[in-house]
């Protein structure tokens, strides 16, 4: 069968590197060796290759059509493992009967946060999402309090998420080359099991407070609340209204997920 041509619109950049190939698929050995796997957008199989010979279950989900038929006729052993479909719209419960697995890929940059969205929202079947990703995004998940990188997916992911920034990855070993630089990183589950503070309230602060990253955190709460549920005076009098959200650690934002919590009532 021919070679399946990139597709603009799929965000397709097929490695052609077998070596680095082989490094990301190596990532999935680590912590958790003995899990299935789930690969997202295989392509052409130039990770599939590598892991299909783990001695694991492995299940891999493609969008592309035509990626499907390559793949169903290169990897016959792996038929009846081949998803056609969506990965944002699955129910990640029924790949593996509800068993943990391990997330990879070489992940479609335009969506790459919609699938660590998604990821959170199982993360407790998910113990450790490994692959690869635009540079720039690589480095705001690693990111700490204090940097300018650091932002809504540092916090949300790094809650429930320990991040490594494994290595870059340059342009001129895909096809087409992308116009950015690539990183591996790997995201193995802390030890939090519980917050301590509401989720969903915890998600829309650091969503709102991110949207106004330069502002102090009291003209950027202010949208939190109405004329129904106001904030008392003495709430934005606090010293924490001064500082700007990319100065806080997630402590600090479970800490003022509660005191907005108590506000509102």
């Amino acid at each position: 069968m021919k070679q399946v041509r990139p597709k603009k619109n799929l965000g397709q950049h097929f490695l052609t590197d077998l070596n680095i190939a082989k490094r990301i698929a190596d990532t999935v050995d680590e912590p958790y060796n003995d899990l299935p796997v789930l690969e997202v957008g295989p392509g052409m199989g130039v990770m599939t290759q590598y892991l299909v010979e783990k001695p694991r279950p492995l299940k891999v989900v493609e969008i592309d059509r035509e990626s499907v038929a390559y793949l169903k006729e290169n990897f016959p052993r792996l038929i009846d493992n081949i998803i056609g479909g969506d990965f944002l719209r699955m129910d990640l419960r029924e790949v593996f009967d509800g068993q943990q697995f391990v997330l990879t890929g070489n992940y479609p940059y335009d969506i790459s946060s919609q699938i660590f969205f998604k990821m959170l929202d199982n993360k407790d079947l998910i113990p450790c999402c490994t692959g690869m990703i635009q540079h720039e995004v690589a480095v705001r998940m690693a990111s700490q309090p204090g940097n300018k990188q650091y932002g809504i997916l540092s916090v949300l992911i790094q809650a429930w998420y320990n991040v490594e920034y494994l290595f870059t990855v340059e342009p001129s070993v895909f096809n087409p080359p992308p116009k950015v630089q690539s990183a591996v990183i790997r995201m193995t589950r802390n030890e939090v099991t519980d917050l301590g503070c509401d989720e969903q309230l915890f998600k829309r602060i650091v969503k709102a407070t991110f949207n106004q990253r330069r502002k102090m955190l009291r003209v950027s709460l202010r949208q939190i609340f109405d004329a129904s549920h106001p904030a008392s005076p003495s709430f934005f009098e606090d010293e924490m209204m001064t500082r700007r959200p990319e100065q806080l650690s997630i402590q600090e934002f479970v800490e003022l997920t509660n005191k907005v919590s108590i506000e509102l009532g």
